[in-house]
């Protein structure tokens, strides 16, 4: 038998399963879902289900209780999606996620940082973006542990100042960063 053939022997056979079933299929779907839209919807996804099951479909016992089990599934599956998700009211705001405006301030960094002597951007970006432990940071400068935790501290503060300045950080009487001024990457 040449694949066409077989094909075809395949498409006359879930034809006719399907022209046997399909209006008790559509009539056990329609009591479950109230949109005709969706019943059809469902059975043409079954449909499309059993096509794709190619010549299995035709060496299946039983074509009524394998079409009612998928329809079953696909059914429970849209059911299942439906309830997960509820629908929402058309009279609620869009929301917006809004980044918080501290961590907007990212967008200063690589041009303040650039700015800071090396000593104190090898410190914060070893340190602070890395996550370098003070330890070792310490023993790959040649410093005392304490000695690396000061130049970080002081290194931090510098770039506190000159992110205040550069940027024109402006703080709350909490100290929350509420506003600054975006600066570009430095020009070359």
């Amino acid at each position: 038998m040449t694949a066409i053939e077989l094909k075809h022997l395949t498409m006359n056979c879930l034809q006719a399963a399907w022209n046997t079933h399909a209006t008790e299929l559509r009539h056990w779907t329609s009591r479950r879902l109230a949109d005709s839209a969706e019943v059809e919807d469902l059975l043409q996804d079954l449909f499309l289900k059993a096509m794709r099951q190619g010549e299995r479909f035709c060496s299946v016992d039983n074509a009524r209780a394998w079409l009612f089990e998928v329809a079953r599934n696909a059914l429970t599956d849209r059911l299942r999606a439906r309830r997960d998700s509820e629908a929402l009211h058309d009279d609620l705001p869009e929301t917006v996620e809004e980044t918080a405006t501290v961590d907007q301030l990212v967008s200063c960094l690589p041009r303040v940082l650039s700015e800071l002597n090396e000593e104190d951007r090898e410190a914060i970006t070893w340190c602070d973006l890395q996550g370098m432990p003070q330890a070792e940071f310490a023993r790959l400068k040649d410093l005392s542990v304490s000695g690396a935790k000061s130049r970080l501290q002081r290194a931090r503060e510098r770039l506190r100042i000159r992110m205040a300045t550069a940027c024109q950080v402006r703080q709350d009487d909490s100290g929350q960063v509420v506003d600054f001024v975006p600066r570009g990457p430095a020009p070359y």
